[in-house]
């Protein structure tokens, strides 16, 4: 008979799983692109996939590069990981890849989109910089594909 330590899952600390601006508006902005899925049903695929790992979860959305920043500086003492989707920050914002390079812990980068097949412009990330992975083109099920990753990396 095999037994499970649990001594782990209870005692990790979550995985942050941040998310950038407009993703709020997910479901209504641009289906075309994003799909109907809303970020709370998106939540909810990271809360199941975050249980069957037995890791946990918190799970947040901001549209202010600045509180972006707060969180990844409080993950520094207070997550075991960052799974970030940056959105429109993922182009411009130096100051997020050096918060994420500072953290010192596992981070991945998600994209709902695969970014390069866009605009040439959404083709650079500074995130990436900071990533030991990243998943584009996944749709939501990129979130759990990091999700999984990031149970492997912790």
């Amino acid at each position: 008979m095999t037994t499970t330590d649990h001594t782990q899952e209870t005692t990790m600390r979550p995985i942050y799983v941040l998310n950038g601006p407009n993703l709020n508006l997910l479901g209504q902005r641009e289906p075309e692109k994003y799909g109907t899925t809303t970020l709370d049903q998106i939540r909810e695929l990271c809360e199941q996939t975050a249980a069957e790992h037995g890791i946990g979860l918190d799970f947040r959305q901001s549209n202010h590069e600045g509180v972006l920043i707060d969180w990844i500086q409080e993950a520094r003492t207070h997550a075991s990981g960052i799974i970030l989707n940056p959105a429109g920050y993922t182009t411009t914002s130096i100051a997020i890849m050096d918060a994420l390079l500072a953290a010192d812990i596992p981070v991945i980068e998600v994209h709902i989109t695969n970014i390069h097949r866009r605009e040439e412009f959404r083709h650079h990330s500074y995130v990436s910089k900071a990533a030991q992975a990243v998943i584009a083109g996944a749709g939501p099920h990129g979130y759990q594909l990091a999700l999984t990753h990031m149970a492997q990396l912790v």
